[in-house]
């Protein structure tokens, strides 16, 4: 069983990992068993968020007017996580964010991790709820839920805490698995796409969330599709 690890949380515009963005990573090393550095930082999504992202997480547009874009923050995380393995609750969609926006970056990231949602269902079954907030009131751990560093936080103290109640005697549920995100390498938005893009806004005289300029071409392509199902050519 391993107590050296990076624990890694994000907040998203949204949970698909093809078409959302992140908009804040917190991630937490931890060596020993305890926390030796930490990494936090806003992402600017090239979008606007929902109402429902600003009520669940706190974060503003405002908050993210200037901050970084992933480009210049992606890299640094994979250098402060190294080859550590990723804890996490329900590891694989913070693992699929950070693997999309790597390898558009071409660069690379593969990981493996431990989840500590699937060791809570495992191991906590009476429960009425394994969310992490729920998870982090049963065992009387401090939390600030949905902001990124706190989650990480608190992901990390969940598991310490899960290894000592049940690792002895569960050595291999408690063991790194690979973690499996397949995607490719996304082109940005055609000139042709965006000239397209600014007739059908000027002409129904809409407006999108999306800058235009951020967007990939199967973004444009989706937003397009939805403009002409709305409004029509």
């Amino acid at each position: 069983m391993i107590d050296t690890y990076t624990a890694l949380d994000l907040e998203t515009t949204g949970l698909h990992p093809k078409q959302d963005r992140i908009i804040e990573i917190g991630a937490v090393k931890v060596e020993g068993g305890r926390q030796i550095a930490s990494f936090q930082s806003l992402i600017y999504p090239g979008r606007k968020l929902t109402e429902q992202v600003c009520a669940l997480t706190g974060i503003q547009d405002s908050m993210l007017e200037d901050a970084p874009e992933a480009e210049e923050i992606i890299p640094r995380l994979l250098e402060f996580i190294g080859g550590d393995v990723l804890v996490g609750h329900r590891i694989l969609f913070d693992f699929a964010f950070v693997k999309r926006a790597a390898v558009n970056q071409k660069l690379h990231f593969e990981k493996e991790g431990i989840d500590t949602l699937k060791l809570s269902r495992k191991f906590l079954p009476q429960l009425e709820s394994r969310r992490l907030s729920c998870l982090c009131k049963h065992f009387g751990f401090s939390h600030q839920a949905h902001r990124a560093l706190g989650d990480a936080q608190a992901a990390s103290t969940l598991y310490l805490k899960l290894k000592e109640l049940f690792g002895e005697e569960n050595e291999k549920d408690f063991s790194p698995r690979s973690l499996h995100w397949q995607i490719k390498k996304e082109t940005p938005v055609t000139k042709s796409q965006k000239e397209r893009l600014y007739k059908l806004l000027d002409k129904h005289r809409i407006t999108i969330d999306e800058e235009i300029q951020k967007l990939t071409r199967n973004e444009a392509d989706r937003i397009i599709d939805r403009i002409l199902a709305t409004y029509g050519r």
